[in-house]
């Protein structure tokens, strides 16, 4: 049974809630990875430098922590490991902000706090003195509001209704679409008006989804009425099991993440300083290459999609675990790209090269993060279901935090070398997963025995 409101009516087939659902997506991915395609560059050319870098509140707090763990860093090193830790923590609080969607605020409440909280964050970056508070914005508002979002699509589907999985990919590519525009806009302001003019578009950005979220809200699914912790059934032994597995499954997917969250961080300072990315005497800006990051989905999804179909009317489509540890190897892969460039090709590394790169390295994302979304909400207990999705990105908390320290190494390794370190973490992620399938198998087929059963 499905929590559409009156006025949901389908349209084109879907949910007309996913729509909306999709639009406010769109403008979250804008801020949010305008933000992630800048904030490196911004840190290692302009903030973290003599003139600006005394004037950030609390950062010689934050200094010293750091290099209490790391030992002294460069100021290159330190700002690869505070985007590190950035990046991880934008995807760790999504378990707390499930958790006060489920049983504390609600959904709709939390998603409107936390889109609040990433227009003050984005508009706070504008300003050296107040960086700290401003990430510090940014990674509760996502929290909040991202497992929230996601747990409001799940409930517009029925358990079994085969609409699920394409509305799935309809909302990652609304995400990937929002991905891909805001680094062309913003890292072209960021070049050419300077980068605390990229963060105030990207808070408007967000300003926007606030309102498209607002306005939608007569077409979403009715709220569950939130019960309190001591009225909840206890879980199940079953549903324990459940949850334990799926903590396990964050850790393996952590090394998937690993891999990606290097093309957020270290990457962008391998491509300033070994791809030609001058063609007629212009000059590519950096934070491109992360919109191509996010239009190669968006073009190779239809493909993808249509193979999935073939091979599942002849009974050989890929199940959920492994089509995760495809996506890990097919990640790996892309990986070794990036390490065989400077061995072929010195410090002129060819721009299709790069492109290239990003066509395979988005089809091992294909395979994984939509599938490992998906394989939560269709597994977590149904009390807890936005908290267990939340869960889901701690793998991206583990796998950005350990990215960052790692990306340390790039400084006194050689690329090559850098590159097969992450490709050999990923494949090894894939191994973990098919070790783990006959496990995943099981727990699903309970999971959808409980649905189906009410």
């Amino acid at each position: 049974m499905t929590n559409h409101t009156p006025q949901a009516r389908d349209l084109f087939g879907q949910p007309r809630a996913l729509t909306w659902l999709s639009a406010t997506q769109f403008w979250e991915a804008f801020s949010l990875y305008a933000t992630q395609a800048v904030l490196l560059l911004y840190m290692v050319e302009a903030l973290l430098v003599p003139g600006h870098i005394e004037h950030i509140t609390g950062f010689a707090g934050l200094r010293s922590g750091i290099e209490s763990v790391t030992g002294p860093l460069s100021n290159q090193s330190l700002a690869v490991q505070i985007f590190g830790l950035f990046a991880g923590l934008a995807r760790f609080s999504p378990l707390f902000g499930g958790f006060i969607g489920d049983r504390w605020l609600g959904r709709r409440n939390t998603v409107i706090i936390g889109a609040v909280m990433m227009i003050a964050g984005q508009f706070a970056l504008a300003f050296d003195k107040s960086f700290l508070v401003a990430l510090l914005l940014i990674m509760l508002g996502a929290g909040c509001l991202n497992p929230n979002l996601f747990s409001q699509l799940g409930s517009i589907f029925a358990p079994g209704d085969r609409r699920r999985d394409d509305g799935l990919q309809i909302y990652y590519a609304a995400l990937n679409t929002g991905a891909f525009v805001s680094p062309i806009v913003c890292g072209w302001i960021g070049v050419e008006w300077g980068w605390h003019s990229a963060f105030v578009v990207a808070g408007m950005g967000m300003a926007v989804g606030l309102v498209v979220y607002v306005a939608g809200t007569r077409h979403l699914p009715h709220e569950a009425p939130r019960i309190a912790a001591a009225e909840r059934p206890p879980l199940s032994r079953d549903e324990r099991r459940t949850v334990a597995l799926l903590v396990v499954l964050v850790l393996v997917s952590a090394t998937f993440w690993i891999a990606q969250s290097q093309v957020w961080n270290v990457y962008n300072l391998w491509l300033r300083d070994h791809v030609t990315l001058t063609i007629a005497g212009w000059t590519i800006p950096v934070p491109w290459f992360q919109a191509i990051d996010a239009l190669a989905p968006v073009l190779m999804l239809p493909p993808v999609i249509a193979l999935w179909r073939w091979q599942a009317a002849r009974g050989v489509e890929p199940d959920a675990i492994t089509k995760l540890a495809i996506g890990c190897l097919i990640f790996g892969t892309s990986m070794a790209w990036l390490a065989v460039a400077e061995p072929l090709f010195g410090q002129h590394v060819p721009l299709l090269w790069a492109i290239a790169f990003h066509v395979l390295d988005n089809l091992g994302w294909i395979y994984f993060t939509p599938i490992a979304v998906g394989l939560y909400a269709r597994g977590a207990p149904k009390s807890m279901n936005a908290m267990m999705i939340g869960l889901n990105t701690m793998s991206v908390f583990v796998g950005s935090t350990i990215s960052g320290r790692l990306g340390a190494l790039y400084e006194s390794l050689s690329p090559a070398r850098f590159w097969l370190i992450h490709a050999g973490i990923v494949g090894g992620g894939a191994l973990l997963f098919l070790a783990l399938r006959p496990a995943v198998r099981l727990m699903l087929a309970g999971a959808d025995a409980r649905s189906a059963g009410g």
